[in-house]
């Protein structure tokens, strides 16, 4: 027991400095949210272009990193390989991919630009600069792994931090302070700022963010043997084969919609970019989900493949990941409830004329929580080296998210689209826990979690039942919810004699 609360602990500890970065760093992106929508009114549609193009760098940067961070860990931690040799390989193997694309989406800009549709005929440039930076993030990947697995969680965390905060600041520059100076001194800053760009310095920026980044991981680079494989890197692909199936299909549960309904609704191009960007200012909202999520993953993939050398200790293994699902759902579920309680506060985030997307965000965020799950419970197929399961349930989840979004995004718009990620993680996870119960059993304490959603499911509802017109007691009484849900998981939890010593509200835990 004191193995598996020791192990827990020190999960939890790599969990908030990995959070550190994701979700503290993610608080601070969030500044560009008010001001991307407040610069880009959502009648122009250039929100639109924004979140179509992220959805395409997300689905770009699965594809080219194909499933080598989960198989560099799982292959560095096999005690007949030599970890500096899977690193180098790894590095070696998807530096070349990567700088090929670059190459081939240059020489073909001619036709991709017109078949993505929206404005990129007119400006291509929008394409090569983010195909560069999905490529050097590609390439980041790993070193941000091999960070992971060296435990160096300051630095992963620090790097994260510095392309945000030289992200939040660059674009404070174009969109504020250059456009502000410009009116009435266009001589002086003329040489750094063209108004005509417009919507392109988002991903001019991010490039530059990017390649600072790259400079500071020297360290890592010079710690590479710089020696290639091939017989390594042969055994490495089949394994990490399925996990690109699985990553890419995964990539598309969540980003597909976005890059779906240009093409299946029903209005002309403005007005498609138009209703894309509510959708994709309003699920910003929702996002603390996918934070969490990342923050868990980080620091979870090397404690489950580096905690699994012996098998001897393989059910205590056990038992400490079933554990820890439980405490990531009722964190989760804790998380949900409280953007519900201040989703009047924090509607904020986004300008005005896209609130009438925030109905989206309590769908959004129970497909995120769906997707943690998943995540959970795909290490059974990881650690038993049977990823083609895995790709089969994110092929068939895939599979649902496009039909949901075909066959009604038409008629509801994006609405269909919060609902279709619902449908894909509900699906995957279901197949995932099924299957794996039968191949890699796992004591999941099912009694509890289903209590716990049960009870978020109830208050979620009362919270956004309540609407008293006044945002502040709105906010107090969907707050009376969420602690009283707290209340639930500190006292089940055996958690009361650590709120006992609190001043006041200790006695309602003695």
């Amino acid at each position: 027991m004191m193995s598996k609360m020791a192990n827990l602990k020190s999960l939890a500890k790599d969990t908030a400095i990995y959070g550190l970065s994701s979700i503290v760093g993610r608080f601070l992106n969030y500044l560009l949210v008010p001001l991307y929508t407040a610069k880009m009114s959502a009648a122009s549609g250039d929100y639109g272009i924004v979140t179509n193009v992220y959805a395409y760098t997300a689905l770009l940067l699965a594809i080219l990193t194909y499933g080598m961070e989960t198989t560099f860990f799982r292959f560095a931690n096999k005690s007949e390989e030599n970890p500096r040799r899977v690193y180098s390989t790894t590095l070696i193997t998807v530096g070349f991919t990567s700088l090929l694309f670059v190459v081939l989406v240059w020489l073909n800009i001619g036709w991709i630009a017109p078949a993505m549709g929206l404005a990129y005929t007119a400006h291509p440039d929008y394409i090569i600069v983010m195909a560069a930076v999905v490529a050097l993030d590609a390439f980041q990947a790993i070193i941000f792994a091999y960070l992971r697995y060296k435990k160096r969680a300051v630095k992963f965390a620090a790097l994260k931090l510095l392309f945000i905060f030289a992200n939040i600041a660059l674009n404070l520059l174009y969109f504020v302070a250059f456009p502000a100076l410009y009116k009435t001194r266009p001589d002086l800053v003329g040489v750094l700022y063209n108004p005509a760009v417009g919507v392109g310095y988002v991903f001019y920026l991010n490039l530059a963010c990017t390649l600072l980044v790259m400079g500071c991981m020297w360290v890592e680079l010079r710690e590479a043997s710089w020696q290639w494989n091939r017989a390594l890197l042969g055994r490495m692909f089949n394994y990490s084969w399925p996990i690109l199936i699985l990553s890419v299909a995964g990539v598309i549960n969540q980003s597909a919609s976005q890059i779906i309904f240009p093409k299946v609704y029903p209005g002309d191009a403005v007005e498609t970019a138009s209703q894309l960007g509510i959708y994709g200012a309003a699920i910003k909202i929702a996002m603390i989900m996918a934070l969490i999520t990342q923050a868990f993953r980080y620091a979870y993939e090397p404690f489950v493949f580096g905690g699994n050398r012996n098998k001897d200790d393989e059910q205590e293994s056990k038992r400490t990941q079933a554990l820890a699902m439980k405490y990531f759902v009722v964190f989760t579920l804790i998380a949900y409830l409280a953007v519900l309680a201040g989703i009047d506060v924090l509607k904020h985030i986004i300008a005005p004329d896209y609130w009438e997307g925030l109905r989206v965000v309590p769908i959004v965020m129970a497909a995120e929580i769906m997707m943690g799950i998943y995540f959970n419970l795909s290490f059974w197929y990881k650690l038993t080296d049977r990823t083609l399961w895995g790709a089969l349930f994110s092929f068939l989840g895939c599979l649902v998210l496009v039909l949901v979004n075909v066959v009604f995004v038409p008629q509801y718009g994006y609405m269909a689209c919060a609902w279709a990620g619902v449908a894909a993680y509900a699906t995957c996870m279901l197949l995932s826990y099924f299957t794996g119960q039968h191949y890699y059993p796992m004591p999941y304490p099912l009694r509890d979690i289903a209590l716990y959603v049960s009870v978020t499911a109830v208050l979620s509802a009362a919270a956004l039942w309540v609407d008293t017109g006044n945002v502040w007691l709105n906010l107090a009484l969907r707050t009376v919810l969420l602690l009283a849900l707290v209340a639930l998981v500190v006292r089940r939890e055996g958690l009361t004699s650590m709120f006992a010593r609190v001043p006041v509200v200790g006695r309602w835990f003695r």
